[in-house]
């Protein structure tokens, strides 16, 4: 298994959108296209209370290309992110890493 680690910092007040937009619609599509998600994270103490931290889990990085570019490709994600944005982006920045677990990780 390898692992992503995806961080999206909302713009000031937008964390609300970004959050009600991965509860109501993201995590169907994703069930769609076979996207399995390791959890969900607000920052309670850090550098910014504007952020959700996320992991996904994947079987290869072919999967990985398979799924992801899947999903960023479906028309219903299309429209469902611009109707997200009807009163304006929701995101400043998104940054990503994939993840390989230790020998002693907890999680394989």
């Amino acid at each position: 298994m390898i692992y992503e680690l995806r961080v999206y910092r909302a713009l000031p007040g937008r964390l609300p959108a970004l959050l009600d937009r991965f509860d109501k619609i993201t995590l169907k599509l994703w069930e769609k296209h076979g996207i399995r998600q390791a959890g969900f994270f607000t920052t309670l103490i850090g550098a910014s209370n504007n952020e959700l931290t996320y992991m996904l889990a994947w079987e290869s990085l072919a999967e990985r290309e398979e799924r992801w570019t899947a999903f960023v490709n479906d028309p219903a994600w299309a429209r469902a992110r611009e109707d997200s944005e009807r009163d304006g982006q929701i995101t400043e920045t998104i940054t990503n890493q994939i993840l390989v677990p230790t020998s002693f990780s907890a999680v394989s």
